[in-house]
């Protein structure tokens, strides 16, 4: 479906669409309701990473997310519908909220491309409820956008989410649908303008090294008297810039750097960001058919292509990372059967990115109808990839040994549509970015024989990577 630039052809080509829009209308008066019209086109090529740095708000909420390996990326900019609850049952409000909406949106437009269904925008922080009273994100916020754009392959979509209620001026909806795709078409031909003038910042570590160090030997004691095999732990390191943190930049970077990872950003509206380029898929469903990663053990790259071959030798065959990596395999198969799917697990291989590598192992399984994704990912949260074995007593441990609020960070984030796709990731390798100030988080799974220098060793250069694509 092309758009014509004329607004008088734009009315003609689409008197369909102002029939639909009528008819909802009237249906709302009937019923005395309230409903949702989705509306999807086809739009020339724009990259939604420059919709998201030239529409977005810092007060209202927006979404972010690129894969590259699959070229594919979507912006989602302000709500027509935002849940945002906490507690042991998020999950479960946050799949009914989804439903509440899908029974009341109406459709038009072609569905057939990659991104052209409405799609509900997730993020959930690490534990249920947050214990640092000004964390500035839900433990679960769902949002439907008013306007994503998404790019799949060569093909760009536009959708559009807007609210039909009795009296509502159809004409209007029409005018603000064109004048928004004229905006957004204007911005395939727009060139940020990038400062590369590198920022002044302080950095501290809240958890300074030796208190990591002292924590991860403590661990390691409870770990040998049987009660934990494995534990999570994790550290943060705050920024001070002379200057405001640009999210296009930040952003842009990590895609530059991180092309094999998952490139993310979610806003709560007030301002503050939660951005991250993370390797860890948690699950993801495409047609009934779903897969989940796990993802533990890790070793740095080589500097030279001999030396990262036998660091990645030596990782496979790691008694330690193996062990660590079967418990992330054998709880993810684990919890999946208990929902009723039959788990196949492939075989184990590497993921390599470009400052570290893990083992990795994919977990496929069929999806049936009466399961939900959302219960999937309220199964399978968190994994002991980001918390430890066993999970309730690694959590337990987590808040004791943790000075600061883990809120999002290796907790799951992403998107589902209309037809049940969805795919969620850990959001690892992160920052909250709050204007001049931004705090980065990164863990090391702890298990029998870790070295303390080492895991903090880890942590750092994972930090380090994080710094180097924001400032």
């Amino acid at each position: 479906m092309t758009v014509s630039p004329c607004p008088a052809t734009f009315f003609v080509y689409h008197k369909e669409l102002y029939q639909f829009l009528l008819a909802l209308e009237q249906n709302c008066c009937k019923t005395n309701c309230t409903q949702v019209a989705t509306i999807s086109l086809e739009i020339d090529f724009i990259d939604p990473l420059v919709v998201l740095d030239k529409l977005a708000q810092p007060n209202k909420v927006n979404f972010y997310w690129e894969n590259k390996e699959k070229k594919e990326a979507i912006a989602a900019l302000d709500e027509v519908a935002k849940l945002e609850v906490s507690g042991k049952d998020r999950f479960t409000k946050a799949e009914n909220f989804i439903q509440g909406c899908l029974n009341n949106i109406n459709h038009f437009g072609s569905t057939k491309q990659a991104f052209s269904e409405p799609h509900f925008f997730c993020s959930f922080t690490f534990f249920d409820k947050n214990n640092q009273v000004d964390y500035p994100f839900s433990a679960a916020t769902v949002f439907l956008p008013r306007w994503q754009v998404a790019v799949k392959d060569d093909c760009c979509i536009l959708v559009a989410n807007t609210i039909i209620r009795t009296g509502i001026n159809i004409q209007r909806i029409l005018d603000n649908l064109f004048r928004k795709i004229k905006i957004i078409r204007s911005l395939a031909y727009y060139s940020p303008q990038i400062d590369f003038q590198k920022p002044k910042f302080n950095k501290k570590s809240v958890a300074n090294p030796e208190k990591f160090k002292s924590s991860v030997a403590s661990a390691l004691k409870i770990i040998q008297s049987n009660h934990l095999s494995k534990i999570v732990l994790a550290d943060t390191l705050d920024v001070q810039s002379n200057t405001r943190f640009n999210l296009f930049k930040s952003l842009n970077n990590l895609r530059q750097l991180h092309p094999n990872c998952y490139i993310f950003s979610t806003s709560n509206g007030k301002g503050q960001n939660f951005i991250g380029a993370s390797p860890e898929r948690l699950i993801c469903i495409h047609n009934k058919q779903l897969i989940a990663d796990a993802l533990a053990g890790s070793a740095a790259r080589g500097k030279t292509p001999t030396e990262d071959a036998v660091k990645g030798n030596r990782l496979l065959s790691s008694q330690k990372e193996r062990h660590e990596h079967l418990l992330v395999i054998d709880f993810i198969t684990s919890r999946l059967s208990q929902l009723g799917l039959l788990p196949q697990v492939l075989p184990p291989r590497l993921r390599q990115l470009s400052n570290i590598q893990h083992l990795w192992t994919p977990i496929s399984a069929i999806v049936p109808d009466d399961v939900h994704p959302l219960k999937i990912v309220a199964q399978l949260h968190p994994t002991p990839a980001v918390a430890g074995a066993t999970v309730d007593i690694a959590c337990a441990e987590i808040l004791r040994y943790e000075s600061f609020e883990r809120g999002l960070y290796a907790a799951p984030l992403g998107w589902i549509d209309s037809s049940g796709n969805c795919e969620f990731i850990v959001g690892i390798r992160s920052a909250l970015i709050d204007g001049d100030r931004a705090r980065l988080y990164a863990g090391a799974g702890i298990v029998a024989g870790s070295d303390p220098d080492k895991e903090l060793a880890e942590i750092q250069l994972k930090l380090q990577a994080l710094l180097k694509a924001l400032v």
